[in-house]
């Protein structure tokens, strides 16, 4: 084991995500003896480098694995997950994620490749002021925080990315494979609460529209399954 994953351990940190203003305030003395720890670290893999300055201890090192939500986080301070992760996040589609994706603040579009936890895609939308957060929950995975879009969000910030415009209940059953049940669970509250939220025309007549074609036909939807 490495001085610097003593070091790192010792103050409690080894389960923490790590910037280069915290490992220089743990280790102390000049930049280069930092440098030099960092780099026999990262060479013999006790450290990660996730991006530049930002980094974590290999899994040996841990008491809860990593999760890739919190690594989204961390790559990218204030976004969330969401689009297709969050979706499957939420059982609403069956198929694997194999990239994670995220909302993000700013303008640009974003992708990372990490060692051991996969790549990251990041996507800016147009989304009114102070409403980047609504229907975002804070949930914790394993011993770290992430931030996830529920189900209704993230559909519609799929919606806003590709631009879809409303086709039917079909593209959401058979293209996206979403459970009809899922649909019809969804509440007037979760629309109510999405609809300040888009600066994209075509994203709030989808909204609109699947708030209509859902709504009237919850009853009946209840009924039958009861039944």
């Amino acid at each position: 084991m490495s001085s610097l994953v003593d070091q790192i351990s010792a103050a409690g940190l080894a389960d923490r995500f790590l910037n280069d203003r915290q490992l220089a305030e743990l280790l102390g003395g000049s930049d280069a003896r930092r440098y030099g720890l960092v780099n026999r670290a990262l060479k013999d893999g006790s450290l990660i480098r996730l991006k530049r300055g930002c980094y974590v201890l290999a899994r040996r090192y841990r008491g809860d694995p990593v999760h890739p939500f919190a690594v989204a986080q961390n790559l990218v301070p204030g976004s969330y997950i969401s689009f297709e992760t969050a979706l499957s996040f939420h059982g609403w589609i069956p198929e694997a994620v194999f990239v994670t994706a995220s909302v993000s603040p700013g303008r640009k579009s974003q992708d990372f490749s990490t060692p051991g936890f996969g790549t990251f895609s990041y996507h800016p939308l147009a989304i009114n002021d102070y409403r980047f957060m609504t229907s975002v929950d804070r949930v914790p995975l394993n011993g770290s925080i992430a931030f996830v879009a529920r189900p209704l969000r993230a559909l519609m910030d799929l919606v806003a990315l590709r631009k879809v415009e409303w086709s039917g209940l079909e593209w959401l059953t058979i293209g996206m494979r979403i459970e009809e049940d899922a649909l019809f669970g969804l509440r007037r509250t979760d629309f109510t609460a999405l609809k300040p939220v888009y600066k994209h025309k075509a994203a709030n007549a989808f909204l609109r529209a699947l708030e209509g074609a859902l709504m009237p036909s919850r009853r009946l939807h209840d009924l039958e399954v009861r039944a």
